[in-house]
């Protein structure tokens, strides 16, 4: 793959919910080291862009490319192997493993034990809170904690693309500054990331690029900067 290749690309993709059409021809461009942002309302196809990617969501028509690869018809359990990892909405920690086990489970695939051990203690600077509840079982933490936790799991799988679905839903305001200072620590460290984001002032603020969805479509893309002084963008999505 040569520098002026997207390390993820979308290909006039088609995405369907059984006979409903999610995606109605997205196409996009992510390259190795940025933050992109997707915004758009409830129901923009969002969320499904990111299930497409993973193979969640069926593709009826168009490709994704990951590494100048067709990814298609990769199943979304063998990605993070390959370094392209999603944190969910709703974060999917498993509830009844400890934090530590819960970060574990993200290596499952690894061998380099070693490594490991020092992956933990970086995603441990990353998020204090979560050495200090090591041994506390996932379930029984905060929101805010949880969202952490599914996060640190991510990079226990040593992403090179992090997706990352609605990391701020649910938090309050403070949590929410501070996942978005890691998000921004975890891309100085090397990480690409694409970030859908119900927060499009926060999300734009934190991305080098962006993309607006409507009813699944692309509807607009430019740098995020151009798109937070957009008025049409901050009159829909920034509620001015």
């Amino acid at each position: 793959m040569d520098n002026n290749t997207p390390i993820l690309e979308l290909r006039n993709v088609v995405a369907a919910y059984g006979r409903i059409q999610a995606l109605k021809g997205v196409s996009l461009k992510v390259h190795a080291g940025e933050i992109v942002s997707i915004i758009g309302a409830n129901g923009a196809g969002k969320s499904t862009t990111l299930m497409a990617i993973c193979n969640v969501v069926p593709v009826v028509s168009g490709d994704i490319l990951y590494q100048g690869e067709r990814i298609n018809d990769v199943s979304s359990e063998r990605l993070p192997a390959r370094g392209l990892c999603q944190v969910p909405e709703g974060r999917r920690i498993f509830p009844r493993l400890t934090v530590t086990e819960n970060l574990e489970m993200g290596a499952f695939f690894r061998r380099d034990t070693s490594v490991i051990r020092q992956d933990m203690d970086r995603v441990y600077e990353l998020f204090p809170k979560l050495r200090e509840r090591r041994k506390q079982l996932g379930g029984t933490l905060s929101g805010g904690e949880q969202q952490m936790l599914a996060m640190g799991r991510a990079i226990m799988s040593r992403p090179r693309v992090l997706l990352l679905d609605e990391p701020s839903m649910g938090l309050a305001p403070l949590l929410v500054q501070q996942i978005f200072r890691i998000i921004k620590e975890i891309n100085e460290q090397g990480v690409t990331v694409v970030l859908v984001e119900q927060n499009a002032n926060l999300a734009l603020q934190c991305a080098s690029r962006g993309y607006v969805l409507e009813t699944g479509s692309v509807v607009m893309e430019d740098d995020a900067r151009a798109l937070l002084d957009n008025p049409d963008i901050r009159k829909a999505y920034l509620g001015e």
